[in-house]
């Protein structure tokens, strides 16, 4: 059910960008694909987001809501094909090690002056995936790609690109409101894609470790 939700979510929403530019990179870098280590919430909340975002879209007359993904993004890189095999094994090892964990969504934020987002009360969990993906980034990186872009802020976005007047109107509506919801958390799903307007593809998903399999570890 995991894995269908989310190749769903993005073959609807495949047209918008994820923040990356560009598919080539100037100097050494040649040709890179880009790809995302995403978290995918449960189907219940997968529609309440959509509920959310509908919401937003009437209130302010906005689309962007309504092409926002409903994944956490633990990591965004960009990697030669070449390195894919090893990444995904390293991966594989890195995060076989964490466990799985409950994902407290509480209450909406803001990234001035453009996205408006529901918070992930516990991101803790998700700081200790990044730390344990240093090493694959140290892999990319000595093989002349970017850095990993690693989550500092997990976050479920319900609108984007706002102009700064939408987003401070919005803000101000958004504060006082609630929102909570929760759902656990037993995979992560690798995606990839060529450029910024192609459609992302499921590469692989990696299990976290059930907490009875630590325990004898």
């Amino acid at each position: 059910m995991l894995i269908k939700l989310v190749l769903i979510d993005i073959s609807m929403y495949s047209a918008s960008p994820l923040q990356f530019q560009t598919h080539t990179i100037p100097g050494d870098y040649g040709y890179l694909f880009q790809y995302l280590l995403v978290a995918a919430p449960s189907l219940a909340v997968h529609q309440q987001m959509i509920s959310e975002r509908q919401f937003f879209s009437n209130a302010y007359q906005e689309k962007t809501s309504l092409i926002s993904k409903s994944f956490i993004t633990v990591a965004k890189f960009m990697a030669k094909e070449a390195m894919e095999e090893t990444i995904i094994r390293w991966m594989n090892r890195s995060i076989a090690t964490q466990p799985r964990f409950s994902v407290l969504l509480n209450n909406f934020g803001g990234f001035p002056p453009h996205t408006i987002y529901i918070r992930v009360q516990n991101a803790q969990p998700f700081k200790k995936l990044a730390d344990a993906l240093q090493s694959v980034n140290h892999f990319i990186t000595s093989n002349n790609c970017p850095p990993m872009h690693l989550v500092t802020k997990p976050h479920l976005t319900v609108a984007r690109r706002l102009s700064p007047e939408i987003f401070a109107k919005a803000m101000l509506d958004y504060s006082p409101k609630t929102f909570e919801a929760s759902f656990e958390l037993n995979e992560l799903v690798l995606l990839r894609r060529q450029h910024q307007f192609d459609n992302c593809k499921q590469i692989t998903s990696f299990h976290l470790a059930p907490a009875e399999n630590l325990l004898f570890n």
